[in-house]
């Protein structure tokens, strides 16, 4: 796949392999810590069950310089129509504001109607402002689901044999 950013001629692939250090050194610029166990995980899933994961990078100057991961879910919660999440998404600090991640987020909608999903969900710390906001310049938007979590290293205030 070809995509013109900013006048440049840019490749969309695949990731690879070979990309892993690539990925990791864009996200931790990001996330201010490695999470090279994450990523290294999600490579090996998606080549062992290659229809529930998407990963694509945009690739500049021989340079990888974007990438999306999104992983497939299909029966969750209940659903019957497959859901996409978009699991993470990064972009070069030096290549911000070139529509290298509009056109990660083109290509996975273009990837993800091909396999009849109709569905991209994410997540996101409500702090992170500058991820709040290209997700809503990518079209994202509330999802009526609460998400809800609890400490597992704290108990129960009442056991439950007291019910």
């Amino acid at each position: 796949m070809r995509a013109a950013v900013m006048g440049t001629e840019t490749s969309v692939r695949p990731l690879r392999s070979t990309d892993l250090e690539r990925v990791i050194a864009i996200d931790s610029s990001h996330v201010g810590e490695s999470r090279r166990r994450f990523f290294e995980k999600r490579l090996a899933h998606a080549k062992q069950h290659p229809d529930d994961f998407v990963h694509i990078g945009i690739v500049r100057n021989n340079s990888l310089v974007g990438f999306v991961f999104a992983s497939i879910l299909r029966g969750e919660f209940g659903r019957e129509q497959a859901v996409a999440t978009l699991d993470a998404v990064g972009v070069d600090f030096d290549s911000q504001a070139r529509g290298i991640g509009r056109a990660l987020i083109s290509t996975l909608t273009e990837i993800m109607r091909t396999k009849s999903v109709h569905m991209l969900q994410s997540q996101a710390d409500w702090t992170n402002h500058a991820l709040l906001k290209f997700f809503d310049v990518s079209g994202f938007g509330l999802a009526p689901r609460l998400v809800l979590e609890r400490s597992v290293l704290t108990p129960l205030a009442e056991s439950i044999e007291d019910e």
